[in-house]
């Protein structure tokens, strides 16, 4: 009689261990559906609101797992969790059931970080007061042209005068556009190889006379930050105050192009400026 109430008893538990375990796995799934159906999905990618710290940790987690930093980006931007276990346990559900979605959004994650190199303003050697600051303006109301959300992030120069700071090019890449715009005055835009768009604005001139087409360094030296812009004659100046205006855009599935805050990008790339001999 004791042996085979043992045995129900060991039956009994190993039931209620499987619909718990199955219960949880269940209320996982379902989280992650209506995670990854929710509208602001797309908008989570493009704020990139992730402490620089996280990333590098991140980047430690991939260096012995199945999953890249930019899935374990991915998962924090979805779930909000940071730890490795938790965020791995997510993984595995978003490639189970949402793969194809998943992946789409992986593959923007890796657009936006593969490829960056350098910080955009070197220091300077010669003179340590010509630095710059920037803050987190993404989707500040701008209104010049009409009214709307600013796509980027704005450096702006300690020394309120055209010319003197040089911009390197964050990335390797491709030159895709060059040349004046009404907003963004004597800009560059570079197409890194992981597919994101790398847009330099306002600049005061060119290093070199870039064409379309041109192969692109990290690194290399693509003019000086400026004022120029905000005019529909070229070469229009003093509109506003010196500083660079740099964009990061990615293509979705279908093709369209979104806007992503530079700012954390920008943040994690603070450790990783070159130096310059200028003054």
């Amino acid at each position: 009689m004791k042996k085979h109430l043992w045995i129900w008893i060991l039956i009994l538990t190993a039931l209620l261990c499987f619909i718990t375990t199955l219960t949880s796995h269940i209320q996982q799934t379902a989280k992650i559906s209506q995670l990854l159906v929710k509208e602001d999905t797309t908008e989570l990618l493009r704020q990139q609101e992730v402490p620089a710290e996280l990333y590098e940790a991140f980047c430690g987690y991939e260096k012995e797992s199945e999953y890249s930093r930019y899935d374990y980006l991915l998962g924090y931007l979805v779930t909000e969790s940071d730890k490795q276990h938790e965020l791995e346990d997510y993984l595995e559900l978003l490639y189970e059931y949402q793969a194809p979605k998943t992946r789409e959004l992986a593959k923007s994650e890796q657009a936006i970080w593969e490829d960056l190199e350098y910080f955009p303003i070197p220091f300077s050697r010669k003179d340590s007061s010509l630095d710059i600051s920037f803050e987190n303006s993404w989707m500040f109301d701008r209104s010049f042209g009409g009214n709307r959300g600013h796509e980027g992030t704005d450096l702006m120069a300690f020394f309120n005068e055209r010319g003197h700071y040089p911009v390197v090019s964050i990335t390797d890449g491709v030159v895709e556009k060059v040349g004046w715009l009404k907003l963004g005055g004597y800009r560059i835009g570079i197409r890194a190889p992981g597919g994101g768009y790398f847009y330099y604005a306002h600049l005061y001139d060119y290093a070199r006379e870039f064409q379309e087409g041109d192969e692109i360094k990290a690194g290399e030296l693509l003019g000086f930050m400026g004022d120029s812009g905000y005019g529909e004659e070229e070469g229009t100046v003093g509109k506003f105050a010196v500083h660079l205006h740099l964009g990061i855009y990615i293509n979705d599935e279908a093709g369209k192009e979104l806007s992503v805050n530079p700012y954390w990008a920008l943040k994690w790339l603070e450790k990783k400026r070159l130096n310059y001999q200028f003054s």
